[in-house]
């Protein structure tokens, strides 16, 4: 069955149209179900202004459906599946709120790094939601083999992309090791991991808190003098 929005013979006058290229100005015609065109005169490539890319942006046939997808519009659907799979590692978090806190605390810090550090903003976010999955009534982590197959169901169940996946699962199975410099998504990830172990840990008892963790990223040491100066740590 084919989109009845997509199906040319429901189509009227306002079908083709022209819009201007943002790039320079020039007048570039539409059909309206094409998710792009690009400028004859200086080749930018730009999505149909009048599109309506709201399916498209979680479902996943729509590149079989759309073709090629345009830049914005993988942006959007990457941006929106780390607000789907928040709300699935709640769920399945269930009443542990103790775990809860800590991954959305972890991916807090995770978004506040990467706005200035280099790094993967799904991967890393994704990751730092699923990382301590399944939360069972031991009340301890999980190892991370553990939590990556957990992961794995989560990430499968939304239809997420396979590179994507396999990026995230990477992360979650070196969640304990030592940060690989060259990987800046393990970076960012074990540097947003220590802060908000380190700020729970505060939180509970500014006198009895362990020695400050050792972070990697100028962001994360910024951030972390930030904590101790709030939960009135040594700075």
């Amino acid at each position: 069955m084919k989109c009845p929005g997509q199906d040319s013979r429901f189509w009227g006058k306002e079908a083709i149209f022209e819009a201007r290229c943002p790039q320079c100005g020039s007048s570039v015609e539409f059909f309206k179900d094409e998710p792009s065109r690009r400028c004859r005169n200086c080749g930018h490539k730009f999505v149909n202004p009048r599109m309506d890319f709201g399916c498209a942006a979680y479902c996943k046939y729509a590149d079989q459906c759309l073709g090629e997808l345009p830049p914005e519009l993988i942006a959007q659907r990457e941006h929106l599946l780390k607000d789907r799979v928040a709300i699935e590692a709640k769920k399945r978090y269930g009443r542990d709120f103790a775990a809860i806190s800590k991954a959305v605390r972890t991916a807090r810090y995770a978004e506040e790094l990467l706005r200035t550090e280099q790094g993967e903003l799904p991967v890393v976010i994704i990751a730092s939601h699923l990382h301590l999955l399944p939360y069972g009534a031991e009340k301890r982590p999980p190892a991370p083999e553990e939590s990556a197959r957990a992961a794995e169901e989560v990430l499968k169940s939304l239809s997420s992309k396979e590179e994507l996946n396999r990026k995230v699962l990477k992360l979650i199975e070196k969640r304990d090791e030592k940060p690989d410099l060259s990987d800046s998504n393990h970076v960012v990830f074990h540097d947003a991991m220590s802060l908000a172990l380190f700020e729970e840990e505060l939180k509970r008892d500014p006198e009895a808190a362990s020695t400050p963790p050792e972070v990697i990223t100028p962001t994360a040491r910024k951030i972390l003098k930030s904590i101790m100066s709030k939960y009135g740590g040594n700075s």
